[in-house]
């Protein structure tokens, strides 16, 4: 499945009242655009993603968005949102098969939310996320300010960004909308194009930006994670004749090595894991899963800068890592100073902030007995702006 990501920025954001769009608005150290950004580039599924912009803005696009590791063109926004979808349609690739838009106003969106909507757009076809309304819900007659219904609560949900849909939804819906109907949001326009729209858990912490206070509220969201972060990670491989004994890139004299589809470098693997824990971006599977053809014989040390490098761009920097390599023979301690800087120069950290220990299992199961290898490893993160 491809997926391709709009990224709607051309609204003034007029109620703002700020001298900038605001995507623009500083929000922890990076833009409210930058971290909706980063949220989809993070995320294994997404191919490429399209930023719409205003007009004048596109030529900078690249400076405003920074580094990404997935393709992003800019195109300029139209008259009304459903323009300016049409126009960040036109942008994506034609293998595109699953496209999500999604308002850049709402910077807080996670992996799992992601995931859920993807997952719900291959069943069904399209797909929002919502929140149960929490509050009585009233309809109201506006010419005479009276309640002319109550609606029942349960049936009231408050829909969200990323909306997911199969390319060929989103060009009905699109069509439909340059007839002249008009619409709130695609999935509006999808239900009226005569589609099913399915609708998934959202997230209360995935709110929109719209007014100064707001922008104070995310802000003030963002403080918790000023707390540095603890992760763990665990890996283990059967030791098997003809392969490598590789950890943290140091090849280590054996008769056997881990099997596996990288370099089964499993100090690597567990620190990766640890590292990916701690900013909760889920684990080494996610992002390098041993289906991609990319990652065949991938070094570990190589997937390990590749996860340092996703910190950074998620604002969290390493602090520490303590690892611990578990294996009956040869003995490790000769090699252990080699691993500690490698390991560290991967992570771009000092030598000094890596540990790592080697340990046997005294005999007990498979480790034990010679037939695997294990390690366990701990990292430390603490934000960018702290170090």
């Amino acid at each position: 499945m491809s997926v391709g990501v709009i990224i709607v920025a051309a609204g003034r954001g007029v109620r703002m009242g700020a001298a900038v769009p605001k995507p623009l608005l500083d929000l922890g150290g990076r833009t409210i655009l930058q971290r909706s950004v980063g949220a989809f580039d993070l995320h294994p599924l997404v191919g490429e993603m399209v930023v719409v912009l205003p007009a004048e803005l596109v030529a900078a696009g690249a400076s405003l968005v920074g580094e990404t590791t997935r393709p992003v063109r800019f195109v300029a926004g139209g008259a009304r949102r459903q323009d300016s979808v049409r126009n960040g349609l036109a942008g994506l690739s034609s293998a595109v098969e699953t496209v999500l838009v999604h308002d850049a106003a709402r910077p807080f969106v996670d992996v799992g939310l992601i995931d859920r909507v993807v997952a719900a757009v291959a069943e069904a076809g399209a797909a929002v996320p919502g929140v149960p309304s929490r509050d009585t819900v009233k309809r109201v007659d506006l010419s005479r300010q009276t309640v002319s219904e109550t609606l029942p609560r349960d049936e009231v949900w408050l829909a969200q960004t990323p909306q997911g849909f199969r390319r060929t939804v989103l060009h009905a819906a699109i069509a439909l909308g340059a007839s002249g109907v008009e619409a709130t949001d695609e999935a509006m326009l999808a239900e009226q194009a005569g589609h099913p729209v399915r609708v998934v858990r959202g997230d209360e912490r995935n709110v929109k930006i719209t007014t100064p206070e707001d922008l104070v509220a995310a802000r003030h969201a963002l403080a918790p994670s000023a707390a540095p972060r603890m992760g763990t990670g665990y890996d283990l491989h059967v030791l098997v004749a003809g392969r490598p004994l590789v950890l943290a890139g140091v090849v280590v004299p054996a008769d056997r090595g881990p099997m596996g589809h990288s370099d089964a470098d499993v100090l690597c693997h567990a620190v990766i894991d640890a590292l990916l824990g701690a900013a909760a971006l889920g684990d080494i599977g996610r992002h390098f899963p041993d289906s991609d053809a990319r990652w065949q014989g991938a070094p570990g040390l190589d997937l390990t800068a590749r996860a340092a490098d996703l910190l950074r761009r998620d604002g969290w920097t390493v602090s520490n890592v303590d690892a611990t390599v578990i294996l009956e023979r040869p003995k490790l301690a000769p090699h252990v100073p080699e691993m500690r800087e490698r390991l560290a120069a991967a992570i771009g950290v000092p030598a000094g902030s890596v540990s790592i220990k080697a340990k046997t299992n005294e005999g007990v199961d498979a480790v034990g007995r010679g037939e695997a290898i294990a390690a366990h490893a701990v990292a430390g993160l603490v934000p960018a702006r702290d170090r």
